[in-house]
């Protein structure tokens, strides 16, 4: 993982926490990688941090620019497809959370 690079603030982060359904996991990896990609072209995008352990609990937060691009990114058709397929089959839980990042500083 690396950390990702992002603009003096303000930006907007999207949590995004699940539980991944360790029973069927067919296709998510080359989804996840596909989504990156896909979101990495979408306007108003800065970047991405991705971690899951494997008991199968992920963390992903992407950052964009302001809330029109989360919008935005969220009615894209591949993004809206895996979505569904993540609701229906590869996740147990998930929580998506939008925040305002006001503040940022790092070593």
């Amino acid at each position: 993982m690396t950390i990702a690079t992002t603009p003096k603030p303000p930006y907007v982060a999207v949590i995004f926490t699940n539980i991944l359904n360790l029973d069927d996991t067919d296709g998510y990896a080359q989804t996840a990688d596909e989504m990156v990609a896909l979101a990495a072209k979408q306007d108003g995008y800065l970047g991405i941090e991705s971690v899951r352990d494997e008991a199968g609990i992920g963390i992903t937060v992407s950052y964009w620019r302001d809330e029109a691009a989360v919008l935005a990114w969220k009615q894209v058709g591949a993004h809206l497809a895996a979505q569904s397929a993540g609701q229906q089959r590869w996740y147990k839980a998930y929580s998506t959370r939008i925040a305002t990042v006001s503040r940022d500083y790092s070593m």
